[in-house]
This record gives C-alpha cells, sequence and structure tokens, in this order.
C-alpha cells in the first residue's frame, strides 16, 4: 500500500485514501484502482486536494460521477478526485439564473427547474451526469443542449490558479465539444441563465415525457456511458452501427446494446479491455462499410492515446 507522500492540510478531516476501486465509481462499473482518491464535499476541499496533488507533482483528475468515462483495468496513478459529493443549487424563479456545484446531478437540477417554471433544461432530465460534466462535454439531448443555456462556469487549474470565471464566449462550444477538454480545468460551479415565468405543471409534463422517451428508447437497466460515439452529422452512429448488423454483439462482458446500437452495455463481468475493444472494432467496423470515422464522446482513461 502507498504511502501517503508529504503533508495535506486537512479541511474537514479530508484525506485521500489508497488503492480505492474506480469501477464503484463509474457508470460501466469497471476500471482499476486509484493511486490516490478523494471524494471532496466543498470547494475547499477540492481546492486543497489540487493544491496538494500539484505540490507533490503527481497528476490530477476529476472523475465527476463517472458516467463518460472509461478507465483502464490496471487503474490510474496520482490523485482521482470524485464530484459526486460536492452538490448544491440555487434557483430565483424571478430572473431564471440558476447557480449549481459541479457535482449537481443534471436530471436533478433539471427537475427542480421544471417545478420553478424555469424553462430550459427540461433535455436534460435523462442525463446520467453532473453539471460540471454537462458543462464539459457541452452533454445535450432532445434537440437541446448545455451551451444553449450555460452563462458561465467557475474554474480552478490543475496548477492550483484560480478560481476564475469563463462565460459561455470564452469555453468555444460545439457539437459534445469545449475548451474544458482541452485545458487543465476543473470545473467548480456554472451559472445558467433560464427562461421565467412558464406554467410548472406544462415543464413538468415535458420532462417527464423526455425521461420516459429516454428510458424505453434506451437501456437502462445495465452499467452502460450513454452514447458512445458522437453523431457524425447529419448522420446518427446508432443507425451506422445498426446497419451492420451488430446490435447484440459480445466481447467478453462487452455487448452493443440490442435496444441501441450506440450503447454498449456490461452484461456482466464486463472489463474496460472488453469496452475498448469493442469501441475500436465498431469503429473500424463502420469506417470501411461506411467511411466514417466514429468519434467517441467517452473520455477514456489510462489508455494511450485513440481518436
Amino acid at each position: 500500500m502507498p504511502t501517503l507522500p508529504g503533508s495535506l492540510t486537512l479541511v474537514k478531516g479530508i484525506k485521500p485514501q489508497p488503492l480505492v476501486s474506480l469501477a464503484n465509481f463509474t457508470s460501466w462499473r469497471v476500471g482499476g484502482p486509484a493511486e490516490w482518491f478523494a471524494s471532496p464535499s466543498s470547494v475547499e476541499e477540492l481546492q486543497t486536494l489540487i493544491a496538494w496533488a500539484y505540490e507533490q507533482k503527481m497528476p490530477c483528475r476529476v472523475i465527476g460521477a463517472g458516467s463518460n468515462l472509461l478507465i483502464n483495468d490496471a487503474g490510474l496513478p496520482g490523485l482521482s478526485l470524485c464530484m459526486r459529493k460536492l452538490q448544491g443549487s440555487d434557483l430565483d424563479p424571478k430572473t431564471g439564473i440558476v447557480e449549481a456545484l459541479a457535482g449537481e446531478p443534471i436530471p436533478n437540477l433539471s427537475k427542480r427547474a421544471a417545478k420553478a417554471g424555469l424553462h430550459g433544461l427540461e433535455w436534460a432530465v435523462g442525463i446520467p451526469g453532473t453539471v460540471g460534466g454537462a458543462a464539459v462535454m457541452n452533454a445535450g439531448a432532445q434537440g437541446g443542449c448545455t451551451a444553449d443555456w450555460l452563462e458561465s462556469v467557475q474554474v480552478i487549474d490543475l496548477n492550483g490558479e484560480g478560481p476564475f470565471e469563463l462565460s459561455r464566449q470564452e469555453l468555444d462550444y460545439a457539437y459534445r465539444q469545449s475548451l474544458l477538454q482541452e485545458k487543465t480545468l476543473v470545473v467548480l460551479s456554472a451559472r445558467f441563465r433560464l427562461d421565467p415565468g412558464h406554467d410548472h405543471k406544462e415543464l413538468n409534463q415535458i420532462t417527464h415525457k423526455n425521461l420516459t422517451h429516454r428510458t424505453t428508447t434506451q437501456p437502462y437497466q445495465l452499467p452502460s456511458c450513454g452514447s458512445v460515439f458522437r453523431n457524425p452529422e447529419p448522420l446518427k452512429a446508432g443507425r451506422l452501427i445498426e446497419a451492420l448488423g451488430l446490435k447484440g454483439h459480445r466481447i467478453g462482458g462487452a455487448e452493443v446494446s440490442p435496444i441501441h446500437a450506440n450503447f454498449i452495455v456490461n452484461i456482466g463481468g464486463a472489463t474496460a479491455a472488453d469496452i475498448n475493444q469493442m469501441i475500436t472494432l465498431i469503429q473500424q467496423r463502420v469506417q470501411t462499410a461506411h467511411g466514417v470515422m466514429l468519434h467517441p464522446e467517452v473520455k477514456r482513461l489510462g489508455f494511450e492515446a485513440t481518436a
């Protein structure tokens, strides 16, 4: 077991834990151990942990809610930070301003906004991620996306600089892309400007309809990361994969979902290697048959650089 290097100024007793299995913190339920692991419950704790990792010159990464990650079976060096405890939000029904911490589940925020008569996040009710992850990935569904309503984010650099604010314009948003994917920045919180004054009953009906659609057309019963590949607009990744007869194809415990071909599910006992091999196989088959290279939405950690 590794020994905790250096000294850490404890905040409310928080201390990194050694060799924690990351499979327990990803929606695919796969992945090896983190050399060091911590789950901060406040911005102050998060800043302290990032500063500690920087002082120790060790790698540091945020895994959020683990809903859009594939982590190598060998695990990850350095410090891995889970944001699930960094929750909290404040909604103003009059102005439409919504402030949320990075670990706040985006479906919860969607439901709260609808109840407050705030239009703008109905599309997010079925997305299995956090506010921070949505801001980084420009998450979207049902014709809506994060960039449509996000006003700014508070971030800190992994080198300890910050916190500072970045506006939506500075984030260079595009389809499932943002500046945050290219920089060593960690989202602390986000501000949305929603449209106030709507009938909360009508918004609740829309969010319920959106959630029902997602749960009946996508494989929510088995561990997955959601959609694996970005849609090569105007084409749809799921349809390209389905056209090749890959629904139900298995590698080890990884399966292309029979319900939706852009989902790879863990049917039991899957490894990260199984899933990564399936991703590569799909890319190769689609490129050969359709001349299209599919690019994953999912972020792969601990693997060699891949498309």
